[in-house]
């Protein structure tokens, strides 16, 4: 969520800094979304605080139908305007509440599969990044997904989430504020980790 909150304003500075001078659009599942914490983000950037609150689009979902139907009304407005990246934070939390048990397992990974073949039409159609947060969950058997040091913890969503991703990238905390960001799969970047601290100022440095 501190990463998704961080891209929103890169995403919005000039290509000579490294964004891309266009606007934001935020899903919210589970109502962790922080204006404030983007006024605090765009502080450290050097950038308009209100005009970074304008230039992002955030919607909150209730409900795994609702949460589909978001995705036609954002079709709508970056018909009409230049948006270059789409959070979605996190794609599956309302599917473990409204599909639940095994009996359902079947019916929550069609419509999840559905809804990522959407969200993949629209980074094709509107040329734009799409960022999604996952939960996790224990994992008893040890045969995880993210390697010896997570191998009690396996994500949501199973093989349709990973397949439908790009990039998929792992996180866990370390000493003090830091985390760790491990590449899981990736066509352009290398299995690696890298570590980054969480600050008022978004995603940072690690701290000594």
């Amino acid at each position: 969520t501190q990463l998704c909150h961080t891209l929103c304003v890169t995403s919005q500075l000039s290509s000579e800094q490294g964004g891309g001078e266009g606007k934001a659009m935020y899903i919210d599942t589970e109502g962790t979304f922080r204006p404030d914490r983007l006024q605090e983000i765009a502080e450290r950037f050097g950038v308009d605080k209100d005009e970074v609150l304008e230039n992002v689009v955030c919607a909150r979902a209730y409900n795994t139908e609702h949460q589909t139907e978001l995705l036609k009304s954002a079709c709508g407005l970056m018909s009409e305007d230049r948006f270059v990246l789409l959070v979605v934070d996190s794609a599956t939390a309302l599917y473990r509440t409204d599909y639940i048990g095994r009996g359902q397992l079947s019916d929550r990974q069609v419509h999840l599969a559905l809804f990522l073949r959407q969200l993949t039409r629209m980074a094709m159609e509107f040329g734009i990044a799409v960022v999604l947060t996952n939960q996790v969950v224990a994992n008893p058997d040890g045969n995880s997904a993210f390697g010896s040091k997570e191998n009690t913890l396996k994500p949501i969503g199973g093989n349709i989430i990973a397949h439908a991703s790009h990039t998929r990238l792992s996180f866990r905390k370390a000493k003090n504020a830091n985390r760790i960001c491990r590449v899981i799969d990736s066509p352009v970047l290398p299995e690696s980790e890298a570590p980054f601290s969480v600050s008022s100022a978004g995603i940072d440095d690690a701290t000594g």
